[in-house]
């Protein structure tokens, strides 16, 4: 499936806020691609379809994970987290995208994982960051973004991680992995 069809499949499952917000992290993932060195075109294809399944009911994203030898103990935490890991079978599945990091960089931009390969850390942070982000802390994020992928994905993360805390929420283990992957990774 050429690009452009491929983007009209995506807008058409989403609201248009979530469009505009998948539009700025396209842009922030091959900014941040060109920045650190990255492949551009896995970060927009990647960037693309990050939100596919996003707004699908989730009981089907449920059924998804339930249904393909995803992560099971995903639902046991927030419905926020499933559709990433949702989307990056539906592109394998669906569109037939077969590039196992791009894949991987869908599948983990919500809660990151520990070793993010380059193509996994520009997408996640181009979620956190994109031009129609609106958050406290994501000035900040942007700033460190201008440096460090590594400093400005653990503010990120710290801000997840801070507002589950403030929620009462429970939080995913894996992004606690993450957060102190990262921070391995600084100090080394």
């Amino acid at each position: 499936m050429n690009r452009e069809a491929l983007i009209a499949a995506v807008k058409e499952q989403m609201p248009e806020r979530r469009w505009l917000h998948t539009l700025g992290v396209m842009e922030t993932s091959v900014m941040l691609a060109e920045r650190f060195g990255g492949d551009a075109e896995k970060a927009d294809l990647a960037a693309i379809l990050h939100d596919y399944c996003k707004y699908w009911p989730v009981q089907e994203q449920a059924k998804i994970i339930r249904e393909n030898g995803l992560p099971q103990d995903l639902l046991d935490f927030d419905k926020e987290l499933w559709h990433s890991h949702a989307g990056a079978f539906i592109a394998q599945s669906q569109f037939g995208i077969d590039d196992e990091e791009v894949l991987d960089a869908i599948r983990y931009h919500t809660s990151g994982r520990e070793n993010m390969t380059l193509l996994d850390k520009i997408v996640c942070l181009a979620d956190y960051m994109e031009p129609g982000r609106d958050f406290p802390g994501v000035d900040n994020i942007r700033e460190l973004a201008k440096t460090s992928l590594e400093q400005a994905l653990i503010a990120g993360f710290d801000s997840t991680i801070s507002f589950l805390l403030a929620k009462g929420k429970r939080i995913y283990p894996l992004t606690v992995l993450t957060r102190n992957d990262l921070l391995q990774q600084i100090q080394s």
